[in-house]
């Protein structure tokens, strides 16, 4: 249990961090769903429409903090090669 005022404020601050950054991850998985759905239908335009949806969104998380920025570009480097696969 935090004692000092200090202490009470960083806990607040650190509920509060973690929604926003627990709504971004899950926004994040959605869009990434969408596009492993699409890739699963084998429909070329729509995977590649949410691929496009979705890269904004992982590199927005890389910048927020939410997860690396090295995770987040490994991760769009594999749903593209995966989209471009389909649609070859």
């Amino acid at each position: 249990m935090a004692n000092t005022t200090s202490a009470k404020k960083a806990t607040r601050k650190i509920a509060r961090r973690t929604d926003i950054n627990k709504a971004r991850r899950s926004r994040i998985r959605t869009f990434i769903r969408k596009v492993e759905e699409a890739i699963a239908s084998g429909d070329a335009a729509v995977a590649k429409a949410a691929l496009q949806a979705a890269q904004p969104e992982l590199m927005r998380a890389a910048t927020k903090g939410v997860m690396h920025s090295n995770t987040a570009s490994r991760k769009v480097s594999r749903l593209a090669s995966r989209v471009k696969a389909l649609s070859a």
